[in-house]
């Protein structure tokens, strides 16, 4: 934190302008020594948040012209003096200025360093961090919402009001441990456990959005499986909307795991064509078959892929000896009959059958494209079952941050069944402790630095 970093901020290449930024206790100084405004002025004087325009200079020579904006602490990113210097944006011009930054007193930035000191200097929590790496990486609408959501704070109040409930009442079960013999506290015993109730309720029902914010926020690890010549490959491409997979009337083309993301409504899906699952002696085709089943089970949605243009054979029932695995383990399943323009009734009502109740199913035809949108919204629905706000309702997006709700949730119900059972107050108040070092993760207050550095690891050089 002692130091001045700098670094490109805007993408690598050639552009209209480029960006370099520094930050730190000495980053207007190391500007001065390399930014000069034509006015005369110096850039020392220069208001936070205005901009100059002036000559950008190393070792005694021009080599560009720019603006250069200044922000003073705490009203910057960082909560730090910062300086942008906008120059041309062409490769050399830039490492040229960049250079010039280190040769004036700055440092190489690490990867999301700046976002790393605005944490770091009380700017924003880890909540709001993550989702500036999220707001980057946003490929879907949905995403985008999401994260603008985290960087306004939503999860981190959601977060701060349970802590502060919980708070609250390890103070009154405080009072009891300190004074077990006065009748000190403002809420009995079973107020404060009818209180704990009401925060495991809190907790559950934010705990419930990660299917959800994960589906948006990281996608959903689809398993296309089925038997040689079902259709995965050419349902592969129709989703994708582009020959992705090499298709053949060749049973067996398919050998390895065939990787991609496509939109589904407000998910983000990533598919992963497997090989047809069948008995093979041929030593290649095998190994891609045990990374088929590899793969079916590691899912997170399974599209089982059943030509219903024949008869069901041994094959086929090794697919639903697959899909009977995922609904134990409560994987959500989706049977595809594919080539329903010319089905046989008998195999799909045999299908039906066996498949028995619960197992949602979706009839297409990858030839012509027919079922295939429908097919998207049907797997959104898995994931997806209603509008949200994400203005006003919070929403967990990651695993961490689930992780910590979950930890919360359990001993705040260990709380409660020590404080109902008649165990010692300091049992219930232990409890307690654990479930706000648990929600302290959340926001970063309590969090290891392993888990900070790796969070902004992450994030790419110059923000």
């Amino acid at each position: 934190m002692s130091r001045t970093i700098a670094a490109v901020s805007t993408p690598y290449g050639k552009g209209g302008i480029a960006v370099i930024r520094l930050s730190g206790d000495k980053a207007i100084t190391v500007a001065e020594k390399m930014f000069f405004p034509v006015s005369g002025c110096a850039l020392s004087s220069v208001k936070s948040g205005s901009a100059v325009y002036g000559r950008i200079v190393s070792q005694g020579n021009v080599i560009d012209d720019g603006i250069a904006v200044i922000y003073r602490n705490p009203h910057s990113y960082t909560g730090e003096d910062t300086v942008e210097i906008s120059c041309h944006g062409g490769i050399l011009i830039t490492q040229r200025v960049l250079e010039t930054a280190f040769d004036c007193g700055a440092v190489p930035a690490e990867r999301g360093e700046f976002t790393k000191r605005a944490f770091i200097n009380g700017k924003i929590d880890l909540t709001e961090a993550e989702a500036v790496i999220g707001l980057i990486d946003a490929d879907s609408e949905e995403k985008l919402r999401l994260c603008v959501s985290h960087t306004q704070g939503v999860l981190k109040r959601r977060s701060e009001e349970i802590y502060r409930e919980i708070s609250g009442l390890l103070s009154a079960v405080y009072v009891k441990i300190d004074y077990p013999e006065e009748d000190l506290s403002e809420l009995t015993s079973d107020e404060i456990a009818d209180k704990l109730e009401t925060v495991k309720s809190k907790l559950s029902e934010t705990i419930k959005t990660y299917r959800h914010g994960k589906a948006v926020s990281d996608g959903v690890k689809t398993a296309i499986i089925g038997k040689p010549n079902a259709g995965k490959s050419s349902l592969m491409n129709r989703l994708c909307g582009e020959d992705r997979a090499i298709v053949t009337s060749k049973a067996g083309t398919t050998r390895d795991v065939i990787e991609e993301k496509v939109q589904a409504g407000r998910v983000v899906l990533r598919l992963w064509d497997t090989a047809g699952i069948r008995e093979s002696g041929d030593e290649i085709e095998m190994i891609g078959i045990e990374r088929a089943r590899a793969k079916a089970r590691e899912a997170e949605l399974l599209l089982a892929v059943f030509d219903v243009s024949g008869e069901i054979g041994s094959e086929d029932e090794e697919i639903i000896g697959l899909i009977s695995e995922a609904r134990e383990r409560r994987i959500p399943v989706i049977a595809v009959f594919n080539k329903e323009d010319i089905a046989v009734p008998e195999t799909v009502d045999k299908l039906k059958s066996l498949l028995g109740d619960g197992v949602v199913t979706a009839e297409i035809s990858c030839a012509d494209g027919e079922g295939i949108e429908e097919l998207k919204m049907v797997a959104e629905r898995q994931f997806v079952e209603r509008e949200i706000d994400y203005s006003g309702e919070a929403v967990v997006a990651n695993a961490r941050q689930f992780s910590a709700f979950c930890r919360a949730f359990e001993s705040v119900e260990r709380a409660k069944e020590a404080l109902l059972s008649g165990l010692s107050a300091d049992i219930c108040g232990l409890d307690l402790e654990q479930a706000l070092m648990a929600l302290g993760e959340v926001d970063g207050r309590a969090v290891s630095e392993d888990v900070t550095a790796e969070i902004f690891r992450n994030f790419c050089v110059g923000k």
